[in-house]
């Protein structure tokens, strides 16, 4: 098969179905590394790349690099087969999420110091549960609405409501700042602020304000939404449609502990 003439019109189909630019380069690197290591398209060939992404790689990458490359199989309509996912060993515990009392002590602390756009992101991730690169698409008009709607990979619109109490305050910000359109979260220069800009800034903040630099990354506020829901609302299918996740077996994570409390359980109630 000439992979190089099929490349260009498959990365045409990844587009249409509304994948971001980072899940378009994965699934087309896990086909073109395919093709590196193994020219030929057989099914011993496929299992033989399975054999090396498990030697080389954790089970979420080999997984990934998998379901990219049936994903390839499924556009050439290749009748022989697809390759089985690994299975992944879930972790009895869930950690490196942010807790209430830090999140509350970073907020405080961004407020004292004026650092507004990051007050208002990490409030964003936090009380709405979208992932950082939903958030930074949020535009003064769905502020004012209360709501985002995203699309899915599946052409599905999912909504993400911003709760009243966060929706005025943000109000109050952009208004004071001038704001009464398009996008909220900018840069000094006025273009919108980056996935790989807010991790690294986070990173900063961490050493600025003495927090575990482990915990203050993006997704751990979404965690942080999430954990806090549960705790609140035990009701895991609405969850699992506000994260947007594709199976409710994946919140359920949500419903575990971290290690530490566990831990902290064990030493209060385990006395003999």
């Amino acid at each position: 098969m000439d992979i190089q003439s099929q490349l260009p019109t498959y990365k045409d189909y990844l587009s249409l179905r509304n994948l971001s630019e980072n899940s378009i380069r994965a699934y087309l690197f896990a086909v073109q590394q395919f093709f590196k290591l193994y020219p030929d398209l057989t099914f011993s060939n496929l299992q033989m790349y399975k054999l090396y992404l498990v030697e080389h790689y954790k089970p979420q990458t080999v997984n990934l690099r998998i379901h990219a490359l049936n994903n390839f199989l499924d556009y050439i309509q290749w009748p022989d087969g697809r390759l089985l996912q690994v299975r992944i060993q879930q972790k009895a515990f869930i950690d490196h999420i942010i807790s209430e009392g830090d999140y509350e002590y970073l907020k405080a602390r961004l407020i004292s110091d004026e650092k507004y756009l990051y007050y208002f992101l990490i409030r964003f991730m936090a009380a709405t549960g979208a992932r950082v690169s939903e958030v930074i698409q949020f535009t003064v008009e769905d502020v004012k609405n209360g709501y985002k709607g995203i699309y899915s990979k599946d052409n599905k619109i999912r909504q993400i409501y911003i709760p009243a109490n966060l929706q005025q305050a943000a109000l109050q910000w952009l208004k004071a700042l001038g704001r009464t359109k398009g996008e909220i979260f900018l840069n000094p220069s006025g273009t919108r602020i980056s996935p790989d800009g807010i991790r690294k800034q986070l990173k900063r903040l961490a050493a600025r304000y003495h927090l575990d630099e482990q915990v203050l990354y993006p997704h751990s506020f979404r965690h942080r939404f999430a954990k806090s829901f549960i705790e609140h609302c035990n009701d895991i299918s609405l969850l699992s449609n506000l994260l947007g996740h594709e199976s409710i077996e994946t919140t359920r994570i949500y419903l575990r502990r971290s290690s530490s409390e566990q831990k902290a359980i064990i030493n209060q109630i385990v006395d003999w």
